[in-house]
């Protein structure tokens, strides 16, 4: 079957982002079949780096915000939001890390 040439209202293949995912996808299909399966020490291993993905991010934000209390005198005013913002961040870090995967 052949197909239709190029107009100039068709997208370039090479660069639409559409045509290039399912290709990255296939490829990483057919890289996890010749692969196989990966084993328990594996996943266990991936899910202890994305717990420290998140978790470092957070105890940064903790221990700035302790500081930052204890040198201003404001109880908590910086500790929960830069809690809050640690966590954002790690889970920002952590779904880019998962999608690069």
């Amino acid at each position: 079957m052949t197909r239709p040439p190029a107009g100039p209202d068709s997208p370039d293949q090479s660069t639409d982002p559409l045509v290039s995912a399912v290709r990255q996808r296939g490829d990483r299909h057919r890289q996890a079949r010749l692969r196989g399966e990966p084993g328990v020490t594996r996943r266990l291993a991936q899910i202890g780096v994305l717990g420290w993905i998140i978790v470092m991010p957070m105890l940064a934000g903790t221990f700035l915000g302790r500081w930052l209390d204890r040198t201003l005198n404001s109880g908590l005013f910086w500790t929960a939001p830069l809690l809050m913002l640690g966590l954002a961040l790690g889970c920002w870090s952590a779904w880019k890390w998962m999608g690069r995967a």
